[in-house]
């Protein structure tokens, strides 16, 4: 009996499932599991999760009488509850991402990331479990690189939607990489359409394969993990990359389809191409800021993007710490 095209995949990349709901996690099997603003927005309002809700007001109506203060320490409580939640469940990593408030200001993002992992300890879960996601901004970028150097915290630079930021990632240390393939395309269309973008024409499969063969042929140890994957045809050309983060959806689509997935992306290839290429390669962007936010502003898909996609997570995170209010709100009248 031929292997599902899920299973074909696992062979030739780890699979991590993106999502919040982490009841769906035995089904899928994976090493695995990211988060985001939106998913955990969307999980937060499910019947099923109240008790995180509340843990979470209760949390933060203990730690403060000041409301922005209350609301700041139940958000950190809420995402470390469905992260532990999460790592109950699976053999690896969770992803636990920094409000996209902080994406311009590098200090309260290193503050904010060592209270995530300050949070986790305390409930026995080792650092080494947990990537902070970060929005790949330069400032975002920056504070990656003092919690990598400095505090052995592990970055997972999410947003990626450029070389540029791709390059600043693995030239300041971070763990891994978030590509958004899909989201990269949907620009294209938008802004160039009637044109061809399937296969290896799509903008956001090329931009992953630059990456891919940029990273491997100068010797980066930054892990690359495609996001924002719609398609099966995005899916096989990205086959063999170290790791894909794919949603419920897909996740089933893949698992209800024979359509082979055979390894397109070959780290050892492109390695061997690369010998006799000098591996002290200078760093493009690492301590020039001027130089990166031009090479960002230049390239008009990838600034778009960002910016579109820190507007998302940011109104996913109002939205998210409405209901906490509301919820600590409820709390405090059903006490009073």
């Amino acid at each position: 009996m031929a292997l599902d095209s899920l299973e074909q995949l696992r062979k030739h990349t780890t699979i991590v499932v993106d999502s919040a709901d982490f009841d769906i996690l035995p089904q899928y099997k994976p090493q695995d599991v990211t988060t985001n603003p939106l998913h955990i927005m969307t999980a937060t309002k499910l019947p099923k999760f109240n008790w995180i809700l509340e843990k979470a007001a209760r949390y933060g109506l203990e730690k403060s009488t000041e409301a922005a203060e209350q609301e700041s320490a139940a958000l950190l409580q809420l995402l470390v509850t469905f992260g532990a939640e999460i790592l109950k469940r699976i053999p690896g990593r969770t992803s636990t991402e920094v409000d996209a408030i902080h994406s311009f200001d590098k200090d309260a993002t290193i503050r904010v990331a060592r209270e995530i992992i300050a949070m986790y300890e305390e409930l026995g879960i080792s650092k080494e479990r947990v990537l902070i996601k970060i929005v790949s901004t330069w400032e975002g970028l920056q504070a990656a690189r003092v919690l990598e150097r400095d505090h052995g915290i592990h970055c997972n630079m999410t947003a990626i939607f450029s070389v540029h930021q791709a390059t600043l990632a693995a030239e300041a240390g971070c763990t891994l990489i978030s590509p958004f393939v899909a989201r990269t395309t949907d620009w294209y269309y938008k802004n160039r359409p009637q044109r061809d973008y399937t296969g290896w024409k799509g903008p956001g499969v090329k931009l992953v394969d630059e990456i891919f063969k940029s990273y491997h042929s100068k010797g980066f140890k930054t892990e690359i993990m495609a996001a924002s994957l719609r398609t099966m045809d995005e899916i096989s050309k990205l086959s063999g990359l170290q790791l894909m983060t794919l949603n419920a959806g897909t996740l089933a689509e893949l698992r209800s389809e024979v359509v082979p997935m055979t390894k397109s992306l070959d780290a050892d290839k492109v390695s061997a191409m690369a010998n006799g290429h000098p591996k002290d390669i200078k760093p493009v962007f690492l301590d020039n800021e001027e130089k990166f936010r031009l090479a960002m502003f230049l390239d008009q898909p990838g600034t778009d993007k960002l910016d579109e996609a820190i507007r998302i997570f940011l109104d996913a995170g109002k939205e998210t710490t409405a209901l906490l209010r509301a919820k600590m709100d409820s709390l405090v009248n059903a006490s009073a």
